[in-house]
């Protein structure tokens, strides 16, 4: 199909389903994820993220362009992430569209819950720390109209929120050396 930019095309119920396709085909020995995204809903980004993570094959992420917002759990929910030199990742507080919260107190303490969710699994599945974390996210002066930052591929390595830094080459390497490793545990088990 053919839709605006503003409209995205593929959506989480398509990717789901692949997934478990994905961990299911014994001819398939593991997943590279390659991300190029501006974000989008929250809940279908972790629900990605959650099953990539619970995956049982080897897994590795690559952004390139962009693993802006809710791709950035996405990228780090796989074994080993990589991003591009180039590749930005954009840290920013959970909003709803248009930057406005509208609504009572109940609505502010389950935006503020999604929001610890994210830096909870953020924190889990990379090395950087909570504090850090939430020190980028809040930051003012990066973002035009907004907070937050904007790293690029290295800073991103060096925050400790990525593995490495490379394109598709690294990554299927990296990719090919977990099969292998994955492979060579389940021999000696049998």
């Amino acid at each position: 199909m053919v839709l605006p930019p503003k409209n995205k095309t593929t959506k989480y119920e398509h990717i789901i389903p692949q997934l478990v396709a994905v961990e299911q085909n014994p001819k398939i020995k593991g997943l590279l994820v390659i991300l190029n995204t501006v974000g989008g809903d929250v809940e279908a980004g972790l629900a990605i993220a959650e099953m990539l993570e619970s995956m049982r094959k080897p897994t590795v992420s690559l952004v390139l362009g962009g693993g802006h917002s809710i791709g950035l759990p996405i990228a780090l929910a796989c074994r080993y992430s990589i991003a591009a030199e180039t590749a930005t990742m954009t840290i920013h507080p959970l909003r709803l569209s248009g930057g406005m919260i509208i609504g009572i107190p109940q609505t502010f303490e389950y935006m503020e819950k999604m929001q610890d969710r994210i830096v909870r699994f953020i924190t889990r599945h990379s090395a950087i720390s909570e504090q850090r974390y939430k020190e980028l996210m809040f930051r003012t002066g990066d973002l035009v109209r907004d907070v937050g930052s904007i790293l690029m591929g290295r800073e991103a390595m060096n925050e400790g929120l990525i593995n490495e830094v490379g394109g598709l080459g690294t990554a299927v390497a990296k990719l090919e050396e977990l099969i292998r490793l994955a492979e060579e545990s389940q021999g000696g088990l049998q």
